[in-house]
């Protein structure tokens, strides 16, 4: 499930655009390699990020990962629902489970984004 209305990063986190604003989660790509998440670390509301910068971490049963800004900016909300329920990433990767809202600093780094079609090829190369 790979929405089309959405940009990727090579480290599997997705972009929605909303004027100056974009959410940002990770894919159900990367929320099925991790398997069930059981914590979710984010940033505290004001935190300047930079691009491919870690915003904070996703803890699952196998593993923990970093989880990747797509862009520059200020966070300016973030989704305190996933802290108190983590399963919400596995089971609405795209709606309820989204992370963090940043306002972007540098709107030309959405272009270096991957299209869902790129990123499709990106994940079903890497399940070869």
């Amino acid at each position: 499930m790979v929405p089309k209305e959405l940009k990727y990063s090579k480290s599997h986190e997705w972009v929605k655009q909303e004027g100056n604003n974009v959410v940002i989660g990770i894919t159900d790509y990367a929320q099925e390699e991790l398997g069930d998440i059981v914590f979710v670390e984010l940033p505290k509301i004001g935190r300047q990020l930079k691009q491919q910068e870690s915003f904070g971490v996703a803890e699952s049963v196998k593993a923990v990962s970093d989880l990747f800004s797509p862009v520059s900016g200020k966070v300016v909300a973030i989704n305190e629902t996933v802290g108190k329920q983590p399963e919400l990433v596995n089971k609405e990767p795209y709606t309820g489970g989204w992370m963090i809202k940043v306002e972007i600093a540098a709107a030309g780094e959405l272009t270096g984004l991957m299209s869902a079609e790129a990123y499709e090829k990106l994940i079903n190369e890497g399940s070869k």
